[in-house]
């Protein structure tokens, strides 16, 4: 392609190209070796596009080169796929100069510095926030129908606070936990919360917020997208963990972020992670996340689980006695949405055979989604030797006499979990476990039970073991 051609070729702004070349980086930066990331692709920028071509420039002769004898396929795949057609892909060198860059005497303005990036606090030149559409909030999810207990307290009292002053106490309010454990619930409830004081809201998944951002550069409409994500009283974001691995839409996270913050906008994320293990976002992201409140969810604890049943099973048409609930309560206790699932599939079985809800039942109807400990019969060397894996110790020392604070622990809890899971007497337990006294077993299982109230480290680690046993061959 000669330079004349490419100089002449103005039906396309250069900054779109700019970043539909910035969002093929990031696709393939996660299709190539982080080496051949930083030395072929990473120091490359768009700088022209038309119908049927598209000119990436390079820092040098040499980077040029190898790019198109070595990953034109590479690029030419995936700028197709971004933009839907196919393009012929051609190389340049590109000098950076004082104010822009230069493309065979064609010069541009630098990644940052163009229109399509305005300054982060530019919130007067958006649109009116009452012109965006109502969010999708699921009916269900609100403040009345959360259940509150020990293991959710705090994420509960800090989403109030959130959802009662937007933007001026917890700002930004990151919740996280394993699946299933109410932390979307809690965010749809802030957004109901916030909808009904006359104020905008934006939820979205990090799918959405990801796919939404692609299609924007793709199709020019970057002033769309932050007039939407910008302009609302409050941003909600679900599973901010999926921006690991995608540096471009991180960028456009960044910016959304600074603006929303800066204007004092309420921010609410969830994670399945502390934002301290997200250590492959990038960093700035990272502290602005750490800077707000981070609040974890805790698995429920039998009374927040025979809780949450009672409340469902009062919503429905159909009688269920404590027992009855008592009994899933206590056999499925990973999550909450296991927990609801398996409820429903009990009530819906009543409802549809007529038959009243009684343990009986429950057993016949659940008996393919859980396993309890009696009917699978859980043995003592498997309860020793998960809580001796899980605790990093040998299951020897967990028999043994050895006395420092990590084995003790290990073998308190084993005695709780025979207890709890075998259903063995205390002199049992303690011929298990090597010849100890009942009155040292009666205490391990006691220190153990007192503690599970007070410490949720504890409890969601012997909520772990549990699982591990339940989803053994």
């Amino acid at each position: 392609m000669t330079t004349d051609a490419i100089i002449a070729e103005t039906t396309d702004a250069p900054e779109n190209a700019r970043d539909i070349w910035s969002a093929a980086l990031g696709r393939l930066q996660e299709r190539v070796t982080r080496p051949i990331y930083e030395t072929w692709l990473k120091e490359t920028v768009g700088v022209r596009r038309s119908d049927s071509e598209f000119i990436v420039g390079a820092p040098n002769a040499f980077v040029a080169e190898m790019l198109e004898q070595r990953m034109y396929s590479l690029i030419s795949q995936t700028l197709e796929a971004l933009l839907e057609r196919e393009v012929e892909v051609g190389f340049a060198v590109a000098s950076s100069l004082e104010g822009g860059i230069e493309v065979d005497g064609a010069r541009y303005q630098p990644i940052g510095e163009s229109s399509e990036n305005p300054p982060d606090d530019s919130l007067s030149e958006m649109p009116s926030a009452a012109a965006l559409p109502r969010p999708v909030l699921n009916a269900k999810y609100t403040f009345d129908r959360f259940i509150v207990g020990k293991s959710n307290e705090l994420a509960h009292a800090a989403s109030l606070a959130a959802a009662r002053e937007p933007g001026a106490l917890y700002n930004p309010l990151v919740m996280y936990s394993s699946v299933g454990m109410g932390k979307t619930h809690l965010m749809h409830a802030i957004g109901h919360r916030i909808i009904e004081r006359g104020m905008s809201v934006i939820y979205s998944t990090t799918e959405e917020f990801t796919n939404a951002y692609i299609r924007a550069i793709r199709e020019g409409a970057t002033d769309d997208f932050r007039a939407r994500y910008r302009s609302a009283d409050a941003l909600l974001l679900d599973d901010v963990q999926f921006l690991i691995g995608k540096e471009q839409t991180q960028e456009g996270f960044f910016h959304t972020f600074n603006a929303l913050h800066m204007a004092n906008r309420q921010i609410v994320l969830t994670s399945d992670r502390p934002v301290s293990a997200l250590s492959l976002l990038e960093d700035r992201i990272q502290s602005r996340l750490a800077g707000g409140l981070v609040v974890d969810i805790q698995p429920p604890d039998i009374e927040t689980r025979i809780a949450i049943l009672r409340a469902k099973a009062d919503a429905s048409a159909v009688s269920a006695p404590d027992e009855a609930l008592h009994f899933i309560a206590e056999r499925v206790h990973r999550n909450i949405r296991e927990l609801e699932g398996s409820l429903n599939r009990v009530l819906a079985f009543a409802d549809l055979t007529g038959a009243p809800v009684t343990v009986e039942l429950v057993k016949r109807t659940i008996s393919d989604m859980v396993e309890t400990a009696a009917d699978r019969q859980i043995a003592e060397s498997e309860v020793i030797d998960a809580v001796a894996s899980h605790f990093g110790v040998s299951a020897e020392a967990v028999k043994g006499r050895k006395r420092d604070k990590k084995t003790a622990q290990a073998r308190q809890v084993a005695m709780y979990l025979l207890r709890e899971e075998c259903e063995l007497g205390l002199v049992a337990i303690g011929r298990a476990l090597g010849g100890k006294d009942h009155t040292t077993v009666r205490h391990g299982c006691e220190r153990i039970s007192n503690q599970m109230n007070a410490d949720p480290h504890l409890r969601r680690e012997i909520i772990n073991i549990r699982a591990q046993l339940a989803e053994a061959p």
